[in-house]
């Protein structure tokens, strides 16, 4: 399964002179997840906890995840390894993503400066009390990030 979020709001201080000196932080609206199924969707940003349990997954009306960096640091090339902390699902623990520039320009449309990345990583949803159909599916979840900025 692979969930889509869209609607994702952030900042970018690049400084390409000195890319350590750069920071980010995005945050996530949970609840607008998409799920190639319906019925997946549903479960997992709407069922509550039974019982007074936990929700399985995200539950009704989750907060929005928030990542910021708190070291970027250049892997060679147009990489960079991004190191900070991601609050998911009211817990916030240190993640790692590493990023590749896709492109820089003006946007033909909007006339306005963009700079694209993709990144990728990887977490255990455990970690963040997402612990739902553990462990008959997988804790591992492969982060692929694909994000612009507009100036």
């Amino acid at each position: 399964y692979f969930g889509l979020f869209g609607d994702v709001k952030g900042t970018l201080k690049l400084d390409p002179a000195n890319i350590s000196a750069s920071e980010v932080e995005v945050t996530i609206p949970v609840s607008k997840v998409l799920t190639a199924s319906p019925r997946l969707t549903e479960e997992l940003v709407h069922e509550a906890g039974k019982d007074g349990a936990p929700a399985p997954f995200f539950g009704p009306d989750p907060a929005d995840a928030v990542f910021k960096s708190t070291q970027v640091r250049p892997a060679g090339g147009n990489q960079a390894l991004i190191t900070g902390m991601l609050t998911l699902n009211g817990v916030t623990k240190p993640v790692s993503i590493m990023a590749e520039l896709s492109g820089a320009g003006i946007n033909g449309y909007s006339k306005k400066e963009n700079i694209g990345f993709h990144g990728w990583g990887e977490i255990n949803r455990s970690d963040f009390g997402v612990n739902g159909a553990l462990p008959g599916t997988s804790d591992k979840v492969r982060l692929d990030i694909t994000i612009a900025f507009t100036k």
